[in-house]
């Protein structure tokens, strides 16, 4: 993975428009949806994008999206913030993995199961070809049990994909690390 080009997502005009849900954030206004949708964000449901809360995040970062909150006023970053970490531990490292992976122009998708954060794409692959990584998101002097690490990297190498751990460090940068079989014989 290269360390270049930011992601170009033109800033609009006005902000896209999105209402925050228990699940992430829905943006219902039809262009809005076409280009983010483009881009690689959000999953389709019910003729809404539902945006994930690490996506909300980095686009509300961005300045590209204001959030309408519960009671009809704004949600912030850190509001929003806070309502994903309800989700799990791990909410900040995976965040500060995808924003990372995102600004330096990659397709960042949810992952599916066994601890794998998300999928990332090739630059100019997403929806042209399958995803090229697998990435588990830890914390620096946060362990993960060899299980979990074994169950990613077997998921990865039976469905093709290179395994990435995405390790932040206590400056809140992150390190990337490609995870692969060892074979003694």
């Amino acid at each position: 993975m290269e360390n270049n080009r930011e992601e170009e997502l033109p800033k609009p005009q006005t902000k896209i428009k999105g209402l925050h849900s228990r699940k992430g954030v829905t943006v219902t206004e039809q262009q809005s949806i076409n280009e983010l949708t483009s881009k690689g964000y959000g999953q389709m449901e019910n003729k809404e994008l539902l945006l994930s809360f690490y996506e909300a995040l980095y686009l509300l970062d961005r300045g590209l999206l204001e959030i309408e909150g519960h009671k009809g006023h704004d949600t912030d970053f850190q509001e929003l913030l806070q309502s994903y970490e309800r989700t799990g531990e791990n909410v900040w490292a995976a965040y500060l993995a995808y924003r990372d992976l995102r600004s330096r122009g990659y397709v960042v998708r949810e992952g599916f199961g066994s601890g794998v954060d998300f999928r990332v794409y090739e630059r100019g692959d997403y929806s042209k070809d399958t995803a090229k990584y697998l990435i588990l998101s830890v914390q620096e002097g946060k362990p993960i049990s060899i299980k979990d690490l074994t169950n990613a990297l077997t998921q990865s190498l039976s469905v093709k994909k290179e395994l990435v751990l995405a390790v932040m460090n206590r400056r809140g940068e992150t390190v990337y690390y490609s995870v692969s079989q060892l074979n003694l014989e």
